[in-house]
């Protein structure tokens, strides 16, 4: 049986990233994103280059009905996903009090409902096949108390860190592995398109990472089957450090970093 791989979000970044590697080591690729032209580009570049099986379907994953839609278009053309790679988000950089409760759900549904909903979906394959992967794009905003902005964003992922722990805990035994990926700072379109790039702007240069390295950590660590992947050796330090540090210092440590960032454009 030829093996599949499917990635929400993969129009760009690290999505996309993820989908090219997985590509490379022989997998058959879904992607899907809401982007139609970006991913029939994308698959059409997949094909020709890694000689591999990619298709697509373009659906909004703020829509409930999207992962049943992504569901039964795996199932109607018999791509049985080995590996299901939960990548899609966005921001709201709107203050909580702001954004309304409509933005809010859609937001929750994306970043948050979905992952649970396809997990839910082909979940029941893999442990049928008695192997299969999850990976679940976090972000080291889990460990790190809510900013000013992006108010709702931390505390999602760090309810997918806990939502991909209790996979591992109920079906680590059946063959199954979820990994959370937490990257930092990714060089994207994620920060333009989602009107927070003046605070990607402000961290050092140091802290800002390619996506593809991104990728390629996410992936190794995935296929060790490791819980949690942290990428780079910054951002492992970066979260150690959070761990440790008093909540009340956060402001003054980010304060600090963003006058760094500064200081070396000025020079």
């Amino acid at each position: 049986m030829e093996k599949y791989a499917l990635v929400t979000g993969s129009s760009s970044g690290i999505g996309l990233e993820i989908a090219k590697i997985l590509a490379s080591k022989g997998f058959n690729i879904v992607l899907t994103a809401r982007r139609e032209e970006r991913l029939i580009e994308n698959s059409k570049s997949i094909i020709s280059n890694f000689n591999v099986n990619c298709d697509y379907i373009s659906c909004d994953l703020s829509d409930k009905n999207s992962p049943n839609k992504i569901y039964e278009f795996c199932k109607k053309n018999n791509y049985d996903i080995e590996i299901l790679v939960n990548n899609a988000g966005y921001a709201i950089p709107s203050s909580f009090i702001k954004t309304s409760m409509e933005d809010e759900e859609k937001f929750l549904r994306v970043l948050g409902i979905s992952v649970i909903a396809l997990s839910k979906l082909f979940l029941p394959a893999m442990v049928k096949n008695k192997k299969g992967k999850i990976m679940i794009i976090s972000s080291v905003a889990a460990f790190a108390p809510p900013t000013s902005f992006l108010s709702l964003y931390g505390p999602v992922k760090m309810f997918m860190n806990r939502f991909s722990d209790s996979i591992n805990s109920n079906y680590n035994s059946k063959g199954i592995t979820s990994t959370a990926v937490c990257p930092g700072f990714t060089y994207t379109e994620f920060h333009t398109s989602n009107g927070v790039q003046k605070q990607m702007d402000s961290m050092p240069g140091f802290m800002k990472k390619s996506a593809k390295r991104v990728a390629t950590e996410a992936i190794s660590d995935t296929f060790k089957g490791k819980s949690l992947s942290i990428p780079t050796k910054t951002y492992k330090l970066f979260v150690m450090i959070l761990k440790i540090t008093p909540k009340f210092l956060f402001p003054l440590v980010f304060k600090m970093l963003s006058k760094t960032s500064n200081s070396k454009k000025r020079g």
